[in-house]
């Protein structure tokens, strides 16, 4: 055989090679594309989810608004017709339904202060947070309360309740949000999924979820500065899961610590207090 052939065989068993890590690079690509839109799919379908139960919330305050204006028509019809009865002037009734109008305008336009505020602090800490952090980094508002869902891989070093030191920069932004937002109290609330812990000294996946929201709120205080009378720990172990756990990645997503950060409850006490006399 001569140089020419050997050239021309050698030439052609090089683009073989070359077609068959070609392929292999697309395949491994496709893969890696396929999870990304699998895991952009389950996302989009649980901001559905907090979509619809935004807009279930928001029907059932205006069913709650129209029951109770039914029953104050109610009451105003009753007073009418018992008016002469009871020596009820029309004036004090009148009175009476002009104080309870100004203390519902005044429930609302609270409400509507305290929306508007979680809002900004919702846009404030996203604008802060950068792309990587957001992968791992939700912030919802739901029902007047601020969550912020951080990822287990990310907050804790492998199989630990210890802060990881990649966590550090997250928690130092979220910090700063809530240092700015001195009315509010903080709720720390860990979730695991439902695999049996194994390590020594930890019982179960209730020690495991208490632990784990512990070292949150102590890094809180000690490393940031955040009034710990402002801060709670609390654990929910594996039951209070967002998915599935029969699969991996529903696991994944059940192992997560919650910052929920909420009006202080002095604030909502204080209404009471000036809530209208009724007769």
């Amino acid at each position: 055989m001569n140089k020419k052939n050997l050239f021309m065989i050698a030439l052609a068993a090089g683009a073989m090679v070359l077609s068959s890590c070609a392929s292999k690079k697309e395949l491994e690509s496709c893969r890696l594309e396929n999870k990304e839109l699998t895991a952009n799919y389950q996302d989009t379908k649980e901001q559905l989810a907090a979509s619809r139960a935004r807009v279930t919330s928001l029907e059932e305050q205006l069913e709650a608004q129209k029951k109770a204006y039914a029953a104050l028509q109610r009451s105003l019809d009753q007073s009418l017709t018992n008016s002469s009865q009871n020596n009820i002037s029309i004036e004090k009734l009148v009175d009476q339904i002009n104080e309870s109008n100004q203390y519902i305008r005044h429930l609302v336009e609270v409400k509507s202060k305290s929306d508007s505020l979680n809002l900004v602090l919702q846009n404030n800490l996203l604008r802060s947070l950068s792309n990587d952090e957001k992968k791992e980094v939700d912030v919802q508002v739901l029902k007047g309360v601020v969550y912020i869902s951080l990822a287990d891989n990310m907050l804790y070093k492998s199989g630990s309740y210890e802060i990881s030191e990649r966590a550090s920069v997250t928690l130092s932004k979220i910090a700063k949000i809530i240092m700015d937002y001195k009315d509010y109290d903080v709720l720390i609330e860990g979730n695991t999924d439902d695999v049996p812990i194994t390590r020594q000294n930890i019982r179960n996946n209730w020690d495991l979820s208490c632990l784990r929201a512990s070292s949150v709120v102590q890094a809180l205080q000690n490393d940031y500065g955040v009034d710990p009378k402002r801060l709670t720990a609390g654990g929910r172990g594996e039951y209070n899961p967002l998915t599935t756990n029969s699969t991996e990645m529903g696991r994944q997503r059940n192992r997560r610590t919650q910052i929920i950060i909420t009006p202080k409850l002095d604030q909502f006490m204080d209404l009471i207090d000036h809530a209208p006399d009724g007769d």
